[in-house]
Formats: C-alpha cells, structure tokens, sequence
C-alpha cells in the first residue's frame, strides 16, 4: 500500500513543484507522510463541500488544484471556513496536497485536458516555456590531476546528458604562467615564466549546480588561482507552456463551436460569453484553462481563429475586439474549465502506483456563481 510520501513522489514527477509561480502555495497542506493511502479525491476547490465529500468516500488523501491557503496564516481554529476544512480532514485522517499553477503548464496539465475535452488535436503550448540551457565548464589542469578535477566535478553532478552520467572532453596543450611576489605557486617559482603540460576538461552541469561544481572543481585543483570559463548555453524549448493551441477535425461556425465548449465541459450555471461574428469559421483554437487574460495577444498572433479562457474583463476584450482581423474569444466558468483536469490526474496518478490506490473525481459544482439570468 503506497504512503503519503509515495503518492506526493508521483503528483511531483508530473506536477514539479519548482515549476509553480514564486507567488503560489503548492504542495502538501496536511497530513502525515508516512500514512497509507488507499483512495484520493481529486477536487477543484478544497472548499467544505468537498471536504465533506472526502469523508464519505473515505478517502485518506485530497488532491485540489486551487490552494487551501493562498497567502500565510497563523490559525487553523474551526471558527471559520477554511479552519473548518482542515478539522474536517485531520479528524478523518485525510491528508490535503495542492497542485496549481505547477499543474498549468505541463503535458497532462490543466490546459492540456481542457485542449483534449473539447476535441483538438496538434496540441501544443501557446506559449513556450524555456528550460535554462546547462553550464558548460572549460577547466585547465596539470596533467597529473585532470581525472582527479574531473572526477569531483562528476562527483558534484557535471556531466549528466540524457540518459549517460560522468561526460567529458579532454584535450592536451601547454599552459603558461608567470608567479608575481605574494603568489605561492604550486608549481614554478616567483619571477619566473613556467610551462606546464595541461589538459583541458570539458563538461557540462545544470545551472542549479553551478556553486556546487565550482566548489568542487578549486578544491580538486592545485592551482592557487584556477583557469577556468564558465559559458551559459542557450535555452531550449522544454514541452511545458501556457495554454494551448491546437486544431478541430472540422472547422464549425463560432456559434456551433461555443455550444461544443459549453457541452464538453462540466454541467454549471455561469455563463458562456462570445465575442465575435457568430457565423465566422472556427478552425485553430487556442486557450488557458483558469484565468488567461494575459494570454490573448499570444492567441492572435499566433493565428488562433479563437481564444478560450475565463474571467476576461471588459476593457481588454473590447480594445481587442476593436482591431482589424481579431479572433474570436469565448469566456467559460473557471471552474469548469479547470475541472477537466480532474480526470486525467486521478487516471495518471492511478497508472503509476500501479493500481494500488482508488481514485475519485469530484463532480460537486463548487464555482461561485449559483444561477445565471439570460
């Protein structure tokens, strides 16, 4: 029976928590990590509702997409809402992990299975999130010593590409030097120009290694004054993104499209807004699950016919609407839309413990809007 400490290993190899906003509060909120878990409860909101949810189905663990708590507390007291859900969950044994803003951009992330539930194909991140390109390390040493510095810069975990460890490039040459008063040279004497057989190490180490590496490499070196580069390569693209764009099988008009939206996602009583001709042709789709305002210049230029999001505030759509060729946009429910998440985390996270645990996906409506007024 996996533990808490095994379901959040999985929740993080799809979910990073270092992928997530320096604003946001991810991660696990409660509960013990050695306790087993045999059944989770995947909600939107960790409101009371699904709290409540939690114990009837009796689940050990809870996994939401939005927080529990969002900015700091200094009390969990029962006397008011969000207390109240902590009380309900640790009184039963019900642990409480949060995936946000870690679980947006990444393949099986929010907007990803918004893309699938509404039928695109030729899915792909609208706006590309880069991964940092490694160091590379370019290392001068005394013959003698070159496989003991690289070795600790091994050690340190430069060298790593794909699926091999230990990588470099040796080369050899003559280096010189000449040792100045106050110097105290390991090798030479002071005034004197002194040529040394050297070879030149080169590695390459993720940047987060970088002070690590370092370290490494001047205490395996003799050299009182290391000669070394440090180049930071280029960026690459790295299969995680905001939103998504992707294609219909068969274009439809922007009205027929909204109806599909609206039918594709979860039952809810918040509105469906268009904006835009409601016979213009609907063909490339781009989107956001959860709030994506900042995404709809990204969507026009990228040629999308129409943009699907939520909360779109009425300035920025009219000014939007006001230039020549604009696509369309279609505001739906954020909880709906983030919803569809629900499903292919419970299906993955169940996949890759292997079976071992039972998973739930909430369908309580807990978006804030009650009823809508046509």
């Amino acid at each position: 029976m996996p533990t808490l400490l095994d379901v959040i290993a999985v929740l993080d190899q799809l979910y990073d928590p270092s992928w997530a906003d320096d604003w946001d509060a991810v991660g696990t909120v409660a509960g013990d990590p050695e306790a087993e878990v045999r059944t989770i409860l995947f909600a939107v909101d960790p409101v009371q509702a699904v709290a409540d949810e939690a114990v009837l189905v009796g689940a050990d663990l809870v996994v939401t997409h939005h927080p529990l708590y969002l900015k700091g507390t200094t009390s969990v007291a029962a006397t008011d809402p969000k207390g109240r859900v902590i009380h309900t969950l640790l009184s039963n044994g019900i642990a409480l992990h949060t995936c946000h803003t870690n679980a947006d951009s990444p393949p099986l992330g929010v907007s990803e299975s918004m893309a699938e539930a509404i039928g695109l194909r030729d899915i792909r991140p609208l706006d590309d999130d880069l991964d940092a390109g490694p160091d590379k390390w370019v290392v001068f040493a005394p013959v003698d010593v070159a496989d003991e510095v690289a070795t600790a810069m091994h050690d340190a975990g430069a060298g790593h590409i794909g699926d091999y460890d230990r990588a470099q490039f040796q080369s050899r040459g003559t280096g010189s030097f000449r040792p100045l008063d106050g110097a105290t040279p390991a090798i030479g004497e002071v005034g004197a120009v002194e040529y040394v057989d050297e070879v030149r190490i080169e590695m390459v180490a993720p940047r987060r290694l970088r002070d690590q590496v370092r370290r490494a490499m001047v205490r395996a070196h003799p050299y009182e004054e290391v000669a070394y580069d440090l180049i930071e390569t280029a960026a690459s693209p790295s299969g995680r993104g905001s939103g998504r764009i992707g294609v219909l099988d068969e274009p439809m008009s922007l009205w027929a499209f909204a109806e599909n939206v609206k039918a594709s996602l979860p039952h809810h009583s918040g509105a469906t807004r268009i904006a835009g001709e409601l016979d213009r042709e609907v063909r490339t789709v781009a989107l956001c699950g959860g709030s994506g305002d900042f995404l709809l210049a990204r969507a026009d230029a990228a040629g999308a016919d129409v943009y699907v999001t939520s909360d779109l505030r009425h300035h920025p759509v009219s000014e939007h609407r006001e230039r020549p060729g604009a696509c369309a946009v279609v505001d739906v429910p954020h909880w709906a839309a983030e919803w569809t998440w629900l499903p292919v985390a419970a299906r993955e996270v169940r996949a890759r413990l292997g079976g071992t645990v039972e998973t739930h996906v909430s369908t309580i409506v807990t978006d804030p809007w009650s009823a809508t007024l046509s």
